[in-house]
């Protein structure tokens, strides 16, 4: 649902229909009640209806030695319709009335009888004429509705009507035939596109899919099922790509954890064995079994460290901390590190000081593994610089630049990936290949963020934001 909820095409279809379908019945029965209905007390009835009533009026009529009498019932429903009526005898002349206006005769002619079967609301009523037969005797009747009725007759020629018939039939079962034919020929095109579609996810299942072209009354569903197999060629790409570093990650720190066990066993196997009797080499080759066992140790923490950043499961302790004295601090102690106590590492600040809330002790890691990878992938002429940036306001920038080889732009993208290894290690060989990754990972938990710009043989730039 791009985020727009979408009908399906069939559903789609099977909704106009269907609304199309109730639109033409209700505005049939609408018309239909429109034009042939009429209301009564009893609620809205056929124009039909004052024939019909009219025809049966005569079963509340009676005749008992020719005198004419008329139910109570027929009396009460024309008091309760609003209507009147009149009885003629057979000369035409009244010999009942109920309700009559005044304004109608008390005597008719046959011609005028005859010329109420058509005639048309008149005076507020509406005439209908019905005839009553008992005992030898006819009566006439006239009953007035109040409802302006219209009276037409058909004429058509019979024998004509009857020759059409068979044309008719043979008309519906055209008709019959052309919508099963329509339904069958849209069932085998509905069958084809769906069948496209099924094959279409299965070979996305069984990543032999082909493009399908994004037209039709399906380019919708098409057009989904390219996009899928783009994202999913791309996510298999991605998942073969980080399989393959994994390997090979798996393979460097495995091979990085027999670096130091190998000096570790020998000079223990050494000292065990009696051989070593001068006590100044039995020492020399302690520290060279604790160098390496301490190198090892840092190998497993940073594995440990990783998946805990990863998982949530680090302890965090943020507390406010004097930004400037807290970096000052931590090039300090790199640059008295005898391993890089002859490198060039300066600190700048465009501010005297400003306090930010961190864990000093993770953030720390985070500056210190980026500084450290300044130098350790760069020649030893080359110069580090830290420098505190706060010309944002609410923010604070840290900048670890140097002058040296620098990157390309594949090496960038790959440089945070905890799966990544750079291939300049000759400086350091035993690193763990995490420090970058490590970095970003605890700068992210402070609600931070990590960006490198770096160009070939121009340098690199490491840019730490963070929240004042």
């Amino acid at each position: 649902m791009k985020n727009r909820v979408k009908l399906n095409p069939f559903l789609r279809i099977f909704v106009l229909v269907a609304v199309l379908a109730v639109i033409a019945v209700i505005a049939s029965i609408g018309l239909f009640y429109y034009i042939f209905g009429i209301p009564e007390p009893e609620g809205l009835s056929l124009a039909s209806w004052p024939h019909v009533f009219t025809d049966n009026f005569s079963t509340w009529m009676e005749s008992t030695d020719g005198n004419l009498t008329i139910e109570q019932i027929a009396i009460d429903r024309l008091d309760e319709y609003g209507l009147w009526v009149q009885v003629l005898d057979e000369s035409g002349r009244e010999v009942y009335s109920h309700n009559k206006p005044a304004d109608y005769p008390t005597g008719y002619l046959a011609s005028e009888l005859a010329a109420f079967s058509t005639g048309a609301y008149e005076n507020g009523y509406t005439v209908f004429v019905g005839s009553f037969e008992e005992d030898g005797q006819t009566w006439n009747y006239l009953i007035g509705f109040p409802y302006a009725i219209g009276k037409h007759m058909l004429y058509y020629n019979g024998q004509n009507v009857g020759r059409l018939s068979p044309v008719f039939r043979a008309a519906i079962c055209f008709a019959l035939g052309l919508i099963l034919i329509s339904v069958l020929a849209y069932g085998f095109w509905l069958t084809h596109h769906l069948a496209k579609i099924t094959n279409g996810i299965a070979d996305i299942c069984g990543r032999s899919y082909s493009m399908l072209p994004e037209k039709g009354m399906f380019r919708e569903i098409y057009r989904e099922l390219n996009k899928m197999h783009d994202k999913i060629e791309i996510s298999d790409k991605v998942q073969k790509d980080t399989e393959r570093t994994r390997r090979e990650w798996i393979s460097n720190i495995t091979h990085d954890l027999k670096t130091p066990l190998s000096p570790i066993k020998g000079y223990a196997e050494l000292l065990s064995d009696g051989s070593v009797t001068d006590k100044e080499t039995a020492q020399e080759y302690g520290k060279i079994i604790l160098k390496n066992a301490n190198h090892t140790q840092k190998l497993i923490n940073d594995l440990k460290l990783t998946y805990q950043l990863e998982s949530g499961a680090v302890p965090y302790h943020p507390q406010e901390t004097k930004f400037v004295r807290f970096l000052r601090e931590i090039v300090v102690d790199i640059v008295n590190d005898p391993v890089f106590c002859n490198r060039q590492v300066e600190f700048e600040s465009n501010v005297e000081e400003i306090t930010v809330c961190v864990d000093a002790g993770l953030l720390r890691r985070a500056v210190g593994n980026i500084i450290i990878n300044a130098l350790v992938h760069n020649p030893p002429e080359t110069k580090v610089t830290v420098l505190v940036n706060s010309q944002r306001e609410g923010k604070v920038s840290l900048i670890v630049r140097d002058n040296g080889t620098g990157m390309g732009e594949e090496q960038q993208s790959q440089l945070f990936n905890r799966y990544y290894r750079g291939t300049n290690t000759q400086e350091k060989p035993e690193g763990s290949g995490l420090g970058l990754a490590i970095a970003r990972q605890i700068v992210l938990l402070h609600g931070g963020d990590v960006s490198v710009k770096s160009k070939q043989n121009e340098g690199s730039e490491f840019v730490i934001s963070l929240s004042v």
